[in-house]
């Protein structure tokens, strides 16, 4: 996670979780407009640019024309509010078939349905595991790993998504 020294905004949360919460904020109506849910929204530093993608998803699946119209509003609302004095390029996109789950919400959608989990640290001479996700609470991650149930401390787990089937 990077936190930039110096700076906090609310409550404590760092420059970058105060920009994605005051984006998902902005993008919320942007979305319910055209029919589109806020997948995810991340400020991300990637060699020297900055990045703030808005992952946006439907039932059927988003296409260009979604992508288009959310990211033209979104700029025009971001431009307007000109509360990220960083240059910045904004990314709109669909999360993708190996989403990664990093909220709640997305674990709540994903229950039965196969997942990758990497840890920080090997477990059990391991840090891949894949299986289905059969739960998951405030400070753990339970899947169906060969007919095995096992459980990982989320504070171990550097990474949940989605397995890729072809």
């Amino acid at each position: 996670m990077e936190v930039t020294a110096g700076y906090f905004g609310e409550a404590g949360m760092s420059k970058r979780e105060t920009y994605e919460s005051r984006t998902e904020q902005l993008l919320a109506p942007i979305a319910e407009k055209y029919g589109v849910e806020i997948y995810d929204v991340e400020y991300v530093k990637e060699g020297s640019d900055w990045y703030l993608r808005a992952y946006i998803d439907k039932p059927d699946g988003v296409n260009i024309i979604d992508c288009e119209n959310v990211s033209r509003a979104l700029s025009d609302v971001l431009d307007a509010e000109d509360y990220i004095p960083d240059a910045y390029i904004l990314e709109v996109s669909s999360p993708g078939l190996g989403r990664t789950l990093k909220k709640d919400r997305h674990l709540e959608k994903s229950l039965g349905e196969d997942i990758e989990v990497k840890t920080y640290k090997p477990i059990d001479g391991h840090k891949e595991f894949t299986g289905a996700l059969k739960a998951y609470d405030e400070h753990t991650i339970t899947i169906e790993e060969s007919g095995e149930e096992r459980i990982l401390l989320r504070k171990e787990i550097a990474l949940i998504r989605l397995t890729l089937d072809f």
